[in-house]
């Protein structure tokens, strides 16, 4: 049962949900376990996508790039959610659109690909996918929003909130470039509105490093 798989990760379970006895003897008989280690490159765009990921443990942020390498910070997944995009891609007999970096150490339960389509006979399944691609759209109309209607402030806490809120704690060990890469700007347009977020008492900046304040 699913329990017996999940108790080969050194007898941790994963509360994950899926009961139907079908499906969790086919999750038993095809999926793997597989971990990866903070800042470890889970995926990059053109990568064949040959598994889909539900992540058990940790937290995996997704990236969108350009063909210059420009990255965009789009959401995190957390324990008991997939890839709504990789979904997508292989579904459509496409490539990795997305970067997916492990934001801390990270486990994933990895299915392959030719059985998500299969699986949609199990009602937990299709419910399932259903409510990943229904979340992840919301997060993304989020970004979306604060790109395209807010100010950069606000776009920059947002950013750092989630990944305080994905690594567990108020302290990021990040440099002004990396935010900067990874919202499309400058490094001098985030480093002075950095410091106007600090005189607001919203941060704490250091070298190299950013708490965040009040939440």
């Amino acid at each position: 049962m699913w329990d017996k798989l999940l108790e080969m990760n050194n007898g941790i379970l994963y509360d994950l949900p899926f009961r139907e006895p079908l499906l969790v003897e086919e999750i038993n008989k095809s999926a793997r376990l597989k971990s990866f280690e903070k800042d470890d490159t889970i995926m990059n765009p053109g990568d064949e996508i040959l598994f889909i990921p539900i992540v058990l443990k940790g937290s995996i942020r997704i990236l969108r790039s350009d063909e210059d390498g420009n990255e965009v910070f789009l959401y995190h997944l957390y324990p008991g959610q997939t890839c709504a995009m990789s979904l997508t891609c292989c579904q459509a007999g496409k490539k990795s659109m997305i970067k997916a970096v492990a934001e801390n150490h990270t486990e994933l339960l990895q299915i392959p690909v030719q059985l998500t389509s299969d699986w949609y006979k199990y009602a937990e399944w299709k419910a399932y996918i259903s409510n990943n691609y229904n979340n992840r759209f919301a997060e993304l109309m989020e970004v979306i929003d604060l790109i395209s209607f807010n100010n950069m402030d606000k776009q920059l806490l947002h950013y750092i909130e989630e990944r305080c809120k994905a690594m567990h704690t108020k302290i990021l060990d990040i440099t002004h470039q990396q935010i900067a890469d990874e919202l499309h700007t400058h490094r001098e347009a985030i480093s002075r509105l950095l410091r106007t977020m600090e005189q607001k008492k919203l941060v704490k900046l250091g070298r190299n490093s950013i708490e965040l304040l009040g939440y």
